[in-house]
């Protein structure tokens, strides 16, 4: 029988908390989430709009192994009660995963002792409190009750000294402005939450301590430097092994399928279990087979912490349970080749398995652009493209402009510069596009970097940067050239007298983006490159045929006589199932093509990480939980990946280490993608020149923000 606990898990969206108590479960109030015993043991489960779930089971550094070995066997049973889709996470105080931390924006408080020694979770307006919480972490707070001492202190962090009806925040001289805002939620967040408002804050800086803290701590010494963020240490590694598992017997045993990522979605067998072993970034990954058999299934925890056993890895290892379906985007990254519901397979049928919680797709519009910046965002559209355009090629270390009747057409063989101006909320705005061929010299690509620099001074230094490879063009771009298709060839130059033979024979890929703009790029002549949802123009000595596939649309249509007339010669039209000999026969014979209809597009979540030298070193830490503009820490350099996207935000006081180095963080970012991506556009951004695709990533977006970012008492 069901526990009566589970009758209430997962009814509506949002996160409920369990404390064991006696072996049992006891509820949370909501008041009190957040805050943990570090003698205890907790179950917590989050459940989205779709639904999908998240059980987390928090382990207490001082916990029993009983009430651990509880929590575990409690988890294992709302998964089942739940149907098997949960996610599954093991957290240990002080290493918990960024979801689970992703909870609490403000951060967690550990407090001492438990329940078995009486304490309770909440005791409101408590001005008899006396307490020293020490914080720590840029992007993840923790907030550890510490001995009510100087000892305790340093001057790298920020601390609380919770004296009941005065709450003091005390920041140390080499703590910076972004610290001293996150803790300064957390210290709201005791005053609103614990006093109901009723407790007077302070915020105090090192050497302005009043009598009051001194009466409390004696006088006061000189503070030590602190040591390094722990969290920011952590090194973002992702090579892992990959292994079939086995603990129906009792005694967990594992296969080896893999010894390094990337691996194949085909690896995993629907009847089976599988652990990933990511330990560089200790972190566990257990997958469910959704036709292996329920033993298994359920033993997929205790395999895994027998494995840590074995292995002799660190107790704190984070351990994700994942049944099949419902795979992490972390765990996805580990494999070349995923593809998730809906997602298209290659020659052949859709990708179905299981169920799949999504970002919300927002069909595109372009008149609701500049008031829906969330559509905005995904369709990667500032505009409806009828700004301002200009177009420049780089040609023997400087810029010559090309003419406004060769515009949409690149070259493999060259760099172009395009800059875009528009109005938005009474302002100009301007986009420099910095499009690199894939046949261009390495003088032109630096060179085109050194023009990009003094046309955006030019500017006045505020244009957005979006350097494109070619082939992975954004939608805006490609929306720049009106009623024409952006055509894209595989190489050769438009500079006068520069020009190439192209070949007796050429085929050109045509497709309509959701946004409805067209691009038509130049492939290899091959019947394996055509695709039964787009439009081909196909060259040859003597002939030209338009391919239309079964879901071709007529934007596409058009495109392609466009095509057809800047090639020349007369066009004959071809309907997929219906081809000449002739056709087959320019294309070098029939080969298998791509055959599954376009079905849905995934949008797949966004990613946040900040890019930070502030522990000596440069290195990037991804930023928990639902992405809010008080994520973007104006003292460091920020990357929002979007997956076909990537983003390189820049804050006001982010130093010269940090600008310098941060390119080469997402260039190293996106080639180490254990999932193999190739090269995607790199969109840099200025503090206070956001443009809606990057603002529409962040609820209730607020331009204000950056000029009074320090929050009130």
């Amino acid at each position: 029988m069901a526990h009566k606990e589970f009758q209430i898990a997962g009814k509506k969206p949002g996160l409920q908390v369990w404390r064991l108590e006696k072996m049992d479960l006891k509820p949370v109030p909501s008041e009190a989430y957040g805050y943990f015993f570090t003698g205890d043991s907790y179950i917590l489960l989050y459940t989205t709009k779709a639904p999908s779930y998240y059980i987390h089971m928090w382990l207490g550094s001082e916990s029993s192994a009983d009430e651990q070995g509880a929590a575990a066997i409690f988890a294992t049973q709302m998964d089942e009660f739940l149907g098997g889709g949960p996610q599954q996470f093991r957290e240990v105080q002080g290493y918990e995963s960024n979801r689970f931390m992703g909870y609490f924006k403000n951060g967690v408080q550990y407090k001492k002792g438990g329940a078995a020694s009486g304490f309770k979770h909440v005791k409101t307006n408590d001005v008899t409190a006396k307490r020293l919480l020490h914080l720590k972490g840029r992007r993840i707070i923790r907030a550890t009750e510490v001995e009510m001492s100087w000892d305790s202190f340093n001057n790298n962090d920020c601390f609380i000294i919770d004296l009941g009806k005065d709450i003091y925040q005390w920041c140390g001289s080499k703590c910076n402005r972004y610290e001293r805002l996150k803790s300064t939620t957390v210290a709201i967040g005791i005053r609103d939450n614990e006093r109901s408002g009723r407790s007077d804050l302070h915020m105090v800086d090192e050497g302005d301590e009043s009598d009051e803290i001194i009466e409390v701590l004696g006088p006061k010494p000189d503070i030590p430097d602190g040591s390094k963020d722990d969290e920011a240490d952590r090194a973002s590694k992702r090579t892992a092994t990959l292994y079939m598992i086995s603990d129906a017997t009792g005694s967990m045993k594992a296969t080896l399928v893999s010894e390094a990522s990337p691996f194949k979605q085909a690896d995993l067998l629907l009847t089976e279990c599988y652990l990933l072993d990511n330990q560089a970034d200790k972190k566990l990954f257990v997958w469910k087979g959704p036709s292996a058999n329920a033993a298994e299934r359920n033993a997929a925890m205790n395999a895994a912490q027998q494995y840590i056993k074995q292995k002799n890895y660190p107790m704190h290892t984070q351990i994700q349970i994942l049944p099949g379906g419902g795979e992490s985007t972390l765990f996805k990254q580990f494999f070349c080749d995923w593809k998730a519901k809906y997602d298209t397979t290659g020659p052949g049928e859709a990708y179905t398995i299981g169920s799949i919680a999504v970002v919300e797709q927002i069909p595109f519009d372009a008149t609701a652009l500049h008031n829906n910046q969330a559509m905005a965002a995904q369709h990667n559209m500032v505009d409806d493209g009828s700004g301002e355009v200009k177009i420049w090629r780089v040609e023997e270390g400087e810029k010559v402009a090309v003419e406004q009747s060769s515009y949409g057409q690149f070259f493999g063989g060259d760099c172009y510069l395009i800059l875009y101006s528009y109005s938005l909320g009474g302002r100009r705005q301007h986009i420099i596009y910095i499009w690199q061929g894939l046949k261009c010299s390495q003088g032109e690509l630096t060179a085109s970097a050194f023009l990009t620099v003094t046309l955006d001074d030019e500017m006045g230094g505020t244009p957005v940067q979006v350097r494109v490879t070619q082939g992975q063009e954004p939608a805006h771009l490609v929306s720049l050239f009106k009623e024409k298709p952006m055509m894209l060839f595989l190489g050769g130059t438009s500079r006068k007298g520069g020009q190439s033979q192209p070949g007796s024979t050429r085929l050109f890929h045509i497709r309509r983006s959701t946004t409805g703009a067209t691009r038509a790029v130049e492939v290899e002549p091959s019947a394996a490159f055509l695709n039964t949802n787009d439009v081909f123009v196909l060259k040859s000595e003597g002939s030209a045929f338009m391919w239309r596939g079964l879901g071709s649309t007529e934007e596409e249509e058009a495109a392609a006589k466009y095509v057809a007339d800047y090639l020349g010669g007369s066009l004959k039209e071809v309907k997929e199932g219906g081809e000449p000999a002739a056709f087959w026969s320019a294309l070098g014979g029939k080969k298998e093509y791509q055959t599954s209809k376009s079905l849905q597009n995934m949008v797949k979540p966004p990613r946040l990480f900040g890019c930070s030298n502030k522990t000596g070193r440069l290195i990037a830490e991804e930023v928990p939980g639902e992405l809010t503009q008080m994520d973007l820490a104006p003292d460091d350099i920020m990357l929002l990946d979007t997956w076909d996207q990537i983003f390189l935000w820049i804050g006001k006081d982010a130093n010269d280490v940090e600008k310098k180095g941060a390119p080469k963080i997402a260039t190293d970012y996106v080639s180490s993608d254990p999932s193999g991506r190739g090269p995607i556009p790199v969109t840099t951004i200025k503090q206070g020149s956001e443009p809606p695709t990057f603002t529409g990533w962040f609820q209730a977006w607020d331009p204000k923000m950056g000029d009074n970012f320090m929050l009130k008492f």
